[in-house]
């Protein structure tokens, strides 16, 4: 975890799988930063991640409620093609309310 001057929102950047292979220790390093935030708002970085599954998304809804349960704000931020493609096929853009660019498949 790393606070992030530009924002001052402490920030836990995921790299890698989010899928079910990493979803355990995933899971505890999420909640452990909504919890340990001293902030109301959280700020996740998705830009590294390489692929995402149902257990991803899964997590990142977990996250969510978990946050909002303890008065906090999360916010997902540069979203990679594999997390976008995801929220877009999902239709769940709306429920994280995270600014997102869904691109138009031709």
């Amino acid at each position: 975890m790393a606070d992030t001057p530009e924002s001052a929102r402490p920030a836990l950047a995921i790299a890698g799988e989010f899928t079910i292979f990493t979803a355990s220790a995933l899971k505890e390093q999420i909640l452990q930063t909504i919890r340990q935030a001293e902030m109301t708002e959280v700020e996740i970085d998705l830009s590294n991640v390489t692929e995402i599954d149902s257990a991803g998304l899964q997590l990142m809804i977990l996250a969510k409620i978990e946050a909002l349960g303890r008065g906090k704000n999360i916010h997902f931020t540069r979203h990679s093609d594999p997390v976008l493609d995801l929220i877009d096929l999902c239709d769940l853009a709306g429920f994280f309310g995270d600014p997102v660019l869904i691109r138009s498949k031709n």
